[in-house]
Formats: structure tokens, C-alpha cells, sequence
């Protein structure tokens, strides 16, 4: 098939850092394996990549409720351990560190002591069918999907925007098959979402008042295991995918033209992804098969760079998304 653009620059990603042995959880059973990988023994799953302004990569561990913390130069250490299933993190511009839990809802994340609490653990209520991953907006707002078990045999999935300073909570789309990685475009007019088991990533305008209005479908995939799972922004507005169970991670233009796509030189698990480096210009990524974080520098003259959450914000500085 010919495409009407040239064909993606292939960039082959390294090995940045890995979970030591001594924090592999090496022949131990969990409950989350057990209900997701039909009883599969896991040493780790990695998600939920993002930095701090001292440049250490955070990042979770599902199946055994724990947050690790990578230094600039690769060396990881556990920050917390608690009764969860934490699935994404992000971290709010005044420093504060927010998990999105499968099994508890929003959390808060104190890296000083590690301790873990709740920050939003229902909508009025009503339990949440579980919670994936987040997103802060310019204003401190935080945008969060709650996947559950959705997919294609129960389109139930539902994007949450909420306000922590006030509590105003409104559920922006609530019949997603499966609702993943989510950011929001340059303008912060449009969210885009990944879409896992319709093997998509959906386009979500927001009207002025903060409605979704006209959603439709931004980049469809196919093959693979899974499918579209964390996201993340590049500086000219493009978006960047993380197909996972393909092993790859796909950065598109503003129009969503394929222009690189990174492979991995370990598992098909590339769930997430982060911006850092030297100008923003490479891209880490939590490989959950096989509990690493690759990371891919894009050439200068590609002109892929990330682009920061809060960035504008004067003295409190970007951090990365």
C-alpha cells in the first residue's frame, strides 16, 4: 500500500535502567496476576513513567502495589508499598504525587515518607470500575480514565475531569471500551484517549464549557495483543502512542501522520512513556514484560521534542508528562 506521507523513521530504543533482582518479586503470586494473567507468576509490571524537576523518573508497579524511582544516571529505588493495584502516575505542578489505582481510586503519594492516601475514591458514591491513568491540565484540573474490565463486550468505560482544590467532578464520556492513556492537545481544546481494546485512540473536543462534543476516532491500529495504552504530547502538538503487545511506539504529527515509530529491544509490553533528557528530546518507556525502562533520543533534525504538563508557569517550571 502506498501512503501518501513518507514512511516513519524506525529508531531502535536502549535499555536505560531495569528493576535490580533484589526488588523482582521472583516467584511470588498476586492477586492481580492471578485475575489478569489467568494465574501467571510476575515478577513486576511497570507503568506510569513521569519525571520530577530534579530529573528522577517515577514510575508503578501494579500486581505488587509499589512506586519506584529511578536517578538521572539509572539506579532504582522503592519509594512506597501499599494495599493497591497503582496503574498511572502523575505528578501536580506544586509537587504533590497523584496515582491513578485500580483498586483504589485516585491516591496521593508523599516521596518523602511514602505514605500512600486517598484523594478521590468514588464519584458521589458510586465506585469506580477501575482506574488507569491521569492527566493535569494547565489549571490544575486532572483528567482520569476508569477502565475496569471494559472492552468491546462492555463498552462502560468513562473519562473523569476533576478539580481537587473545589471537588467539582464531571464525567466527561462514559461508553469507551476500554479507556487508557489520555492527554490533552497545545490549546488543551481536544483530549486525546487511547482506546485499548477498540485497538484505537479517540479525538475528544471539548466545548467551551467543557463538554465533549463531535468525539470521533483520531488513529485506528490493529494486530498485536492489546493495543494503544499510554500517551504522551510532542511540542508541535503530535501525539505519541504506545501500542503495547506490539512492542512499539508510534509519534504522530498534529494531523496523525506517522513520522517515527521506536521499537523495543526487550518485550512486547511497552505500556507508557515519558519526555526527558537533554531538551526534552528523549522518550522513556516502562517495557512491563520484562520490568525495564527503554528510552529512544529522536536526531535534532526529526524535531521530536516533548512537551511538558505546566509548562508557562513561570517559577514552579514544566514537568514532564
Amino acid at each position: 500500500m502506498t501512503y501518501p506521507f513518507p514512511d516513519p523513521v524506525v529508531i531502535d530504543a536502549e535499555v536505560f535502567t531495569e528493576l535490580p533482582e533484589a526488588l523482582r518479586r521472583r516467584n511470588t503470586k498476586s492477586y492481580w496476576a492471578e485475575r489478569n494473567r489467568r494465574g501467571a507468576v510476575v515478577d513486576s509490571f511497570l507503568e506510569g513513567p513521569s519525571f520530577d524537576r530534579d530529573g528522577n523518573l517515577y514510575c508503578v508497579d501494579i500486581p505488587f502495589g509499589r512506586v519506584f524511582r529511578a536517578s538521572p544516571t539509572g539506579e532504582v529505588v522503592q519509594i512506597a508499598e501499599y494495599d493497591g493495584q497503582p496503574n498511572g502516575l502523575k505528578i501536580h505542578r506544586d509537587g504533590r504525587i497523584f496515582l491513578a489505582d485500580f483498586q483504589n481510586g485516585i491516591m496521593l503519594l508523599d516521596p518523602a515518607t511514602g505514605a500512600v492516601s486517598p484523594a478521590l475514591r468514588d464519584a458521589e458514591s458510586e465506585g469506580f470500575k477501575g482506574c488507569n491513568d491521569l492527566h493535569f491540565g494547565r489549571d490544575g484540573r486532572l483528567y482520569f480514565t476508569d477502565q475496569g474490565q471494559t472492552g468491546l463486550q462492555d463498552p462502560a468505560g468513562r473519562v473523569y475531569r476533576w478539580t481537587p482544590e473545589t471537588g467539582e467532578l464531571a464525567c466527561l464520556i462514559d461508553k469507551v471500551p476500554s479507556p487508557n492513556g489520555l492527554v490533552l492537545d497545545l490549546a488543551e481544546h481536544v483530549l486525546y484517549l487511547a482506546v485499548t481494546r477498540a485497538n484505537a485512540v479517540w479525538r475528544l473536543p471539548l466545548s467551551p464549557s467543557g463538554r465533549v462534543v463531535k468525539a470521533g476516532l483520531f488513529l485506528q491500529f490493529s494486530g498485536g495483543r492489546a493495543g494503544p495504552d499510554g500517551l504522551a504530547l510532542t511540542s508541535a502538538g503530535g501525539v505519541v502512542v504506545c501500542q503495547t503487545g506490539m512492542g512499539l511506539v508510534w509519534v504522530h504529527d498534529a494531523l496523525g501522520r506517522p513520522i517515527a515509530v521506536v521499537r523495543s529491544p526487550r518485550g512486547l509490553g511497552t505500556t507508557n512513556c515519558a519526555f526527558g533528557g537533554q531538551d526534552n528530546r528523549t522518550l522513556y518507556i516502562t517495557e512491563s514484560d520484562s520490568g525495564s525502562i527503554l528510552a529512544a533520543e529522536f536526531p535534532p533534525e526529526l524535531g521530536i521534542a516533548g512537551n511538558p504538563m505546566y509548562s508557562g508557569h513561570g517559577d514552579l517550571g514544566p514537568i514532564s508528562a
